[in-house]
């Protein structure tokens, strides 16, 4: 490791959690692709040592203990194989996952925040098949109306989504970064262009 890295460490321990960890499952497939399944360096080389995972990739740096030293992995695989979950849990996050992060009346994106089709007042319930993203523009304009009285259409009905769907979803949405490493494991399973 050469002086300049080791001294930056020194006066910014902070530095070296820019050096994450992709981890996959024993098939070799992330555990989630959004957020993608990432692990700090020290959780990485720490499940290396303890022989739960396998080191595919690495940085070009190094950490040091007085008696090792070992490259920073950027790619694991786990030893052992972690069932994905068949149920998808009802959280905000999936549900703007499930409707790609846009409002189901408009299209629009940001600012996000979601609404009952049959609204509550109404007696519609909070499920899958009755809540979905949308701006807080639309949002307001349909208020506790029903659509037809708000004039608003629905871009697709809203329904409860497989856990392979909302992972494959996860997929469209790629993280700010991309270590190169990562690139080969991440679309893996996408069909190639001819």
């Amino acid at each position: 490791m050469d002086g300049d890295f080791r001294t930056h460490f020194v006066r910014e321990p902070s530095g070296l959690k820019h050096f994450p960890a992709l981890v996959l499952n024993a098939d070799y497939r992330p555990l989630s692709y959004y957020p993608l399944s990432l692990w700090p360096w020290q959780e990485a080389i720490k499940a290396a040592w303890l022989d739960r995972v396998d080191i595919v990739a690495e940085y070009d740096h190094t950490v040091r203990s007085p008696s090792t030293e070992i490259r920073i992995p950027s790619v694991v695989v786990l030893k052992d194989y972690v069932k994905p979950q068949k149920r998808v849990a009802f959280t905000r996050f999936n549900l703007f996952l499930r409707d790609e992060f846009c409002c189901q009346y408009c299209g629009a994106k940001g600012d996000l925040t979601f609404d009952h089709v049959v609204p509550r007042a109404r007696g519609g319930i909070t499920s899958w098949e009755n809540v979905v993203a949308a701006c807080s523009r639309c949002n307001l304009r349909k208020g506790s109306k029903s659509l037809r009285q708000s004039g608003l259409v629905l871009r697709k009905a809203p329904r409860r989504p497989a856990s392979e769907e909302l992972r494959n979803m996860g997929r469209k949405f790629p993280p700010n970064h991309l270590h190169d490493s990562w690139v080969d494991f991440l679309y893996w399973d996408a069909e190639l262009e001819a």
